[in-house]
This record gives C-alpha cells, sequence and structure tokens, in this order.
C-alpha cells in the first residue's frame, strides 16, 4: 500500500506539492491538517485518546479527530471523512479559523502544519475505531484546561497549542464564561 502524501503548502495555503507523510514529518516541512472539535448540547468537548499502537502520541488524549487532506479534497469534505474513519459517526462541521504551528516530538517527528479547526455538534456515543482510538470522552472546556495545566502529559503536543486558540474562540463567542 502506497504512503499517505501530504500536501505542502506555504503560509498563504497555496499547495507547492506534495510528498510521503512519514517525510514531510521527518523534514518538517509545511502542510496542510486540520483539526476537529465536536460538542454536544452541553457545550462539552468529545476528546480521543490515540490508540496504543500509533506511531507517536500513543494513548494520549487529543481533540475529536485530526489529520491530512488528500489532494483534491475540500477541509470539510476531509473533516468529514476522517470523522467517520476515525469516530463511526457524521455531523456537519463549520471551519471556524487556520494558523500555523510547529511542534516536534521526541521520536524525531515534527508536526509543521497549516491547520485548519472546524466545529461540529453531536449528542450520541461514537463507535470508535479502535486501530486508531484507544478511549473517547466528553469534558468542559474549562475542565479541559485545567487538567491540562496540571497533567500536561497526558495531552498531545499538537492539542495543547490548538486547544488554547479553540478555547479563545469559544471565549470570545460567549460559548464559555
Amino acid at each position: 500500500m502506497k504512503e499517505e502524501e501530504v500536501i505542502l503548502v506555504n503560509e498563504n495555503d497555496e499547495q507547492i506539492g506534495t510528498m510521503p507523510k512519514m517525510e514531510a514529518h521527518e523534514k518538517a516541512e509545511l502542510h496542510r491538517a486540520f483539526s476537529v472539535f465536536v460538542l454536544n448540547d452541553k457545550n462539552e468537548i468529545m476528546l480521543q485518546q490515540r490508540a496504543a499502537h500509533k506511531y507517536h502520541s500513543p494513548l494520549l488524549w487529543t481533540n475529536t479527530c485530526c489529520s491530512h487532506q488528500r489532494v483534491g479534497e475540500s477541509n470539510i469534505e476531509a473533516g468529514k471523512r476522517r470523522l467517520r474513519e476515525e469516530m463511526g459517526f457524521e455531523t456537519d462541521l463549520k471551519e471556524l479559523f487556520s494558523f500555523i504551528y510547529k511542534a516536534p516530538f521526541d521520536n524525531g517527528l515534527t508536526e509543521h502544519e497549516l491547520d485548519h479547526v472546524m466545529l461540529g455538534y453531536y449528542n450520541d456515543e461514537p463507535v470508535i475505531n479502535a486501530e486508531e482510538v484507544e478511549d473517547w470522552k466528553w469534558m468542559t472546556p474549562v475542565d479541559i484546561k485545567n487538567d491540562i495545566e496540571i497533567n500536561p502529559d497526558e495531552y498531545t503536543a499538537w492539542f495543547k497549542i490548538i486547544f488554547e486558540k479553540f478555547y479563545q474562540h469559544l471565549v470570545d463567542n460567549l460559548v464559555v464564561r
């Protein structure tokens, strides 16, 4: 099976090429990505715990799902596809904002992404894909913020960066007070 490719971009999110995913992470090349946050009617966020066998950040908690767009796939299409693949459900998504971040890992890989952050709503239990996800839970944004301060090593490097921006978006839009 051919390794998945990521879309290399410049700082304006203009595609400049593609590269195998592992190579892009080894070279810390800027590439397009997305992060999905799903909230329920209580404004709790669905978190996932990454599967134990993942090549980086195993068993760490992170946002509902995240991945990379495929060539020719819109951000929303990519988010919906990955939500189905990882969490086993579909919901409408809305793109909130995008930003660039860089997060190195202990194994020598680096996430250098132009990340498109999306929001969806769902109230039922997911049907998790055990190849991708170990566990899941609902948490309030305030509880997540507090837990990251107390237990930072239980969360993925990118989630801590993205959550800070997502939390500010919730505050700015009066979802969290």
